[in-house]
C-alpha cells in the first residue's frame, strides 16, 4: 500500500509527518521508504527491529531476561535449557535381538492389540517377520516403525465374525513415548516411558533456557547467555573491560550497574568461587560452595552485630584458596560481626580469634569442652586436637610407596566439560590421590567419566559418559564400586544395621530363643517395618510427628511403646538380657562386645568400629547420618565382604567432616585394601592424605576454563617438583616435615 509520494521540502514538513504517521498506523509500526525514484530502499519501525532479518521484538524488561518468567523462558523447554528425548540406545540396547527376543524393549512380548497389527503389516509390506534380527529389518521400515510416517497400513480391527478394516498410519515408537511421557496422568506411565529418555540440549535455546529474541540483545557481542557461561573470574575480567568499550551515552547508562555487578563478582572471587559459572546449577554445588556463596552475599551486605555460624566452609577447597576464605571471615568479623565456625581445617583453626575443643572422644565419649583459648596458647593444651597442631602427633609420610602390580587403567581423550583432551594412567593395586584446585575437573574426570566407563562394562549402567576417546585395561580388574556420600536410605525407617544386613541376623537369633519358639515367633516378628512385632500406634518408628504447618515438624516419642518401636509381648523376648529394641539402641562400640560369639556380625560391627563409627547406634536413623558418615558407613559394608583383589574402590572427599585422628583411621582402612591387591582411588584436598598416596594425578592449572589439564602425575615427590602444580607447591612443605 502506497500512502504518498512527495518531494522532501521546507514547505512540505506537514505533509510528511502527516504520511508518516498515517503509514505506521496502517502498517501496524512498519514503514519502507522508497527514495530517488526507488533505488533505494529503507525500513523503519517504532518497534525494536532486527534491521537484518526485519523481526521486531517487544520493548524488553528485566523479566525477558529470566528463564524463570514466562516473559523470557524458552517456550520448548520451559527455561530448564533441557529436554527429554527417546534414547534409541535403551530402545534397542542389542540390535541382534528380534522383535520376538524383545528387541525393541518398549514393545515388550508380542501379543494381540493395534499395536502389534500395525507392525506385522509394516513387515509384510517390506518383507520381514518378528524373528529378523533388528539389525537386519530394512532401513525404511526401522525408520516408519520408531519415528512413524506418512504411509497407511491396512489393519483388522474385527475380534469377532464382523471384521473391520482400516487404512491407518502407524505414529513411531519414539512419538508414542514422548507422547505418553509429556501428556500422561498416571505416574507409572510417566517413570516407565522416561526409562527410555535421556536428557538432550534443548534445540530451540541451545541450552541457553531463554527465548530468541532474549538472546537476540548483545552487549560487546555477547548475550546473556553467553554471559552465564563464563566462569565468575572471566567474567568479572569481561565486565571491567567493558565500560571503555561503550559509548559515551551508554556508559553514563550503565555505570552504577556495571558498578554493583564488579563489586558482587568481587565478592565470590574473595572467597574462592572463581572456577563457578553463573548458570551452574544449585543442586550441584557442594555444601561447601553453597556456604560460600552465602558467605559473600553477607560480606556484601555490610551487616554489623550479626552472630554467623558457619559448618566446615572449607569443604571443597583447594590450599590455595585457603587464605582467601581465611580473609573473608576475618572481613565479616572486623566489620563488627562474631563468626562462629566449625572446623577441622589446621589453617583455619590456627588462624581464628579463640578455639573451643570438644571431646574427648565421639558418641557417649565426647560431648565436653576439653580445651579452650586463643590458638598460641591452646596448641600447648594435652588434648589431642592440640597434639595435632603442635604436630607432636601428625600422619606420616610412608618410607616407601607402592608400585603398584604394573598394569594400568588408561583413559585417553577426555574431553567432557572443561577437560582439554586429558590422557591418564592409574596404576593399578594403589592408593591413587586425584588433586587439583577446585573446578579443575576431578569430579569430571573420575565421577563423570571413568566411573561411567567401567558402570557399563561390568553392570550394563544405562548412563552414559563424558566424551571420551580410548580407555585400556579393563581386563584387569573384575569390579567397581563407588562409595560416596549420599544417604544410606531415604526414609528415616533405614538405618546402619539394616544396611549393613546384620539386623537380618539380630531377628534371626531372637527368633530361635527358646521363648520365641514357644510362642512361635519368626523373624518377621522382629521387624518394626511389618504388622505383628512392631508397635501399630508409631507404626514401628518409635516417632509420633505433629506437623507445625508453616514451621518444621516436630517429632516426639510414642506414648504407647515410650519410643521402643515393638509391642509389650515382643519385647519380653530377651537374648543375654537385651531386647531387640535394646539392641537397636546400642552403639557399634558396644555391639561388638555384645555379639562377640556371633562372628558374621561381630566382624561387620568391627569394620564399622575401624571407620571410627563406635559411636553411633545400630538403629540410628540414615536421615541423621552426615555424608561422611554415610559414607563410611558404604565403606565398612565393603570392608566386611570377601573381596578378589582387583576391585577399583572410588571415593570423592573421603575426609569431609573428619578430625585429624579420624583421618589417621581412615587411611588405615583404606590402606588394607590396597594390601589385598585392590586399588583405591579418592578426590582430595587434605594435604594428610595427598601426602600418603602411592600416585598423585594433578589437574590444572586453574578451575573453570583454565583449568582441565594434566598438570603432573607420579610420587608425591614427583608431583611436588612441578612448578606448575598448586598442588606441588603445598605438598613440597607437607614432605619436608
Amino acid at each position: 500500500l502506497v500512502v504518498d509520494r512527495l518531494k522532501v521540502d521546507a514547505d512540505r514538513r506537514d505533509r510528511l509527518t502527516t504520511s508518516l504517521q498515517v503509514a505506521l498506523k496502517m502498517g501496524n509500526g512498519l514503514i519502507f521508504l522508497l527514495e530517488n525514484e526507488g533505488d533505494q530502499l529503507s525500513a523503519f519501525s517504532k518497534h525494536l527491529m532486527d534491521p537484518e532479518s526485519g523481526v521486531s521484538y517487544e520493548e524488553p524488561s528485566p523479566n525477558s531476561f529470566s528463564f524463570n518468567s514466562p516473559y523470557g523462558a524458552c517456550p520448548t523447554c520451559k527455561g530448564l535449557g533441557q529436554i527429554n528425548k527417546v534414547d534409541m540406545e535403551k530402545v534397542i540396547p542389542d540390535d541382534t535381538k528380534s522383535i520376538n527376543d524383545i528387541g525393541i524393549v518398549p514393545f515388550g512380548e508380542v501379543r494381540q492389540n493395534l499395536t502389534f497389527q500395525q507392525l506385522r503389516a509394516i513387515a509384510k509390506k517390506f518383507a520381514f517377520t518378528f524373528s529378523t534380527p533388528i539389525r537386519q529389518i530394512p532401513e525404511e521400515a526401522l525408520q516408519i516403525i520408531l519415528y512413524g510416517g506418512d504411509d497407511t497400513f491396512q489393519v483388522n480391527m474385527g475380534y469377532s465374525k464382523n471384521d473391520m478394516v482400516y487404512n491407518l498410519a502407524y505414529e513411531g515408537l519414539a512419538n508414542m513415548l514422548e507422547r505418553w511421557y509429556n501428556d500422561t496422568t498416571s505416574e507409572k506411565v510417566r517413570r516407565w516411558a522416561e526409562e527410555f529418555m535421556t536428557i538432550d540440549t534443548c534445540p530451540e535455546c541451545a541450552g541457553f533456557r531463554l527465548k530468541k529474541e532474549s538472546l537476540h540483545f548483545k552487549v560487546r557481542d555477547r548475550h546473556i547467555g553467553e554471559l552465564s557461561e563464563l566462569d565468575i573470574a572471566s567474567l568479572h575480567e569481561w565486565i571491567s573491560g567493558t565500560e571503555d568499550e561503550l559509548s559515551e551515552r551508554d556508559r553514563q547508562i550503565a555505570k552504577e550497574v556495571l558498578k554493583e555487578i564488579r563489586l558482587r563478582l568481587g565478592f565470590l572471587l574473595h572467597v574462592g568461587l572463581d572456577y563457578l559459572s553463573l548458570n551452574r546449577p544449585a543442586r550441584t554445588l557442594s555444601g561447601g560452595e553453597s556456604q560460600r556463596i552465602r558467605l559473600a552475599t553477607q560480606i556484601g551486605s555490610q551487616l554489623t552485630g550479626i552472630t554467623y555460624i558457619l559448618d566446615e566452609p572449607s569443604i571443597g577447597l583447594h590450599q590455595r584458596d585457603n587464605q582467601k576464605l581465611i580473609e573473608a571471615l576475618r572481613e565479616l568479623s572486623n566489620i563488627g560481626n562474631t563468626v562462629l565456625v566449625v572446623e577441622h581445617d589446621r589453617d583455619i583453626m590456627l588462624a581464628s580469634d579463640y578455639l573451643i575443643d570438644l571431646g574427648p572422644g565421639a558418641g557417649r565419649h565426647g560431648g565436653e569442652v576439653v580445651g579452650e583459648g586463643q590458638p598460641s596458647a591452646f596448641v600447648d593444651l594435652k588434648t589431642l586436637t592440640a597434639q595435632y597442631l603442635r604436630q607432636i602427633k601428625e600422619i606420616k609420610v610412608p618410607a616407601k610407596r607402592r608400585p603398584g602390580t604394573g598394569q594400568f587403567l588408561e583413559l585417553i581423550g577426555a574431553s567432557g566439560n572443561n577437560l582439554q583432551e586429558v590422557d591418564v594412567k592409574f596404576p593399578l593395586g594403589a592408593f591413587i590421590c586425584v588433586t587439583g584446585v577446585s573446578g579443575s575437573g576431578k569430579s569430571t574426570l573420575i565421577n563423570e567419566t571413568l566411573y561411567p566407563i567401567l558402570r557399563q562394562h561390568f553392570y550394563k549402567s544405562l548412563k552414559k559418559p563424558m566424551p571420551y576417546r580410548e580407555f585400556k585395561g579393563m581386563e584387569h580388574i573384575d569390579k567397581v564400586i563407588e562409595i560416596d556420600q549420599s544417604p544410606i536410605g531415604r526414609t528415616p525407617r533405614s538405618n546402619p544395621a539394616t544396611y549393613t544386613g546384620v539386623f537380618t541376623d539380630i531377628r534371626k537369633i531372637f527368633s530361635e530363643l527358646p521363648e520365641a519358639k514357644i510362642r512361635g515367633y519368626k523373624p518377621g516378628r522382629f521387624s518394626f517395618n511389618v504388622k505383628g512385632g512392631r508397635c501399630e500406634v508409631c507404626q514401628g518408628s518409635g516417632k509420633r510427628v505433629i506437623e507445625m504447618n508453616f514451621l518444621p515438624d516436630v517429632y516426639i516419642d510414642c506414648e504407647q511403646c515410650l519410643g521402643r518401636r515393638y509391642n509389650r509381648e515382643t519385647l519380653e523376648i530377651l537374648y543375654k538380657g537385651k531386647t531387640i529394641s535394646d539392641v537397636l539402641d546400642m552403639t557399634v562400640e558396644d555391639a561388638v562386645d555384645f555379639f562377640q560369639n556371633i562372628p558374621k556380625i561381630h566382624r561387620k560391627m568391627k569394620t564399622l568400629l575401624e571407620v571410627g563409627l563406635g559411636y553411633i547406634t545400630l538403629g540410628q536413623q540414615a536421615t541423621t547420618l552426615s555424608g561422611g558418615e554415610a559414607q563410611r558407613v558404604k565403606l565398612a559394608e565393603e570392608l566386611s565382604k570377601r573381596d578378589t583383589g582387583q576391585t577399583l574402590y572410588i571415593l570423592d572427599e573421603p575426609t569431609t567432616g573428619l578430625h585429624f585422628e579420624d583421618v589417621r583411621h581412615l587411611l588405615e582402612v583404606l590402606n588394607k585394601l590396597v594390601k589385598k591387591g585392590n586399588t583405591v582411588i579418592v578426590i582430595e584436598h587434605n594435604l594428610d592424605v595427598i601426602k600418603v598416596a602411592d600416585y598423585l594425578v594433578d589437574l590444572g592449572p586453574e578451575g573453570g576454563l583454565r583449568g582441565g589439564e594434566l598438570v603432573a602425575s607420579g610420587t608425591p615427590e614427583e608431583v611436588a617438583a612441578s612448578p606448575r602444580s598448586h598442588t606441588g607447591r603445598f605438598l613440597q612443605e607437607e614432605l619436608k616435615n
